[in-house]
């Protein structure tokens, strides 16, 4: 117990003991910053409502050819446009384990706007994937993700 003390005050985040617990002796400055808030569309605590999408291999999988690199070209336009909307905080591929192909999270409240987005991705129109939907409530700093992987990426898709 006293090593654990010991650790916890070294490294500065040790309290008076007060009986009932520790209590941290000084508050962090904060870094609020109202106007990054409000653009991001976050609430008191920092979180916005999301609609998750989980992307499933679908009824009709397209073979392998010129079709499907555009379909494929079309599906990474898309995700282009709904991140320059604000409509898309991030995207991705899963592994394809168990059929899941990947995800959006979509900068919207409502299921219904979720899967009108949806519907206008091109492997989903074609029944290439389909589409699971779920609510979520996330950190809004998810907003930002599309301006750092722009600052990060040497290529584009």
């Amino acid at each position: 117990m006293q090593k654990l003390l010991l650790k916890l005050m070294m490294s500065g985040l040790a309290a008076a003991w007060t009986g009932a617990g520790a209590q941290p002796a000084t508050t962090a400055p904060s870094v609020f910053d109202a106007d990054l808030a409000k653009s991001v569309g976050a609430d008191d605590y920092g979180m916005r409502k999301y609609v998750l999408v989980v992307l499933k291999t679908g009824p009709k999988p397209m073979p392998t050819g010129p079709a499907r690199d555009e379909m494929f070209k079309g599906h990474f336009a898309n995700i282009k446009r709904l991140a320059a909307e604000g409509k898309l905080a991030l995207a991705g591929p899963f592994d394809g384990k168990d059929g899941w192909r990947g995800l959006f999270i979509l900068a919207v409240s409502d299921l219904e706007e979720a899967q009108q987005l949806a519907a206008t991705d091109p492997v989903i129109s074609s029944g290439e994937m389909v589409a699971e939907y779920h609510k979520y409530y996330g950190s809004a700093a998810l907003m930002l993700v599309n301006e750092g992987h722009a600052k990060v990426a040497k290529k584009s898709f």
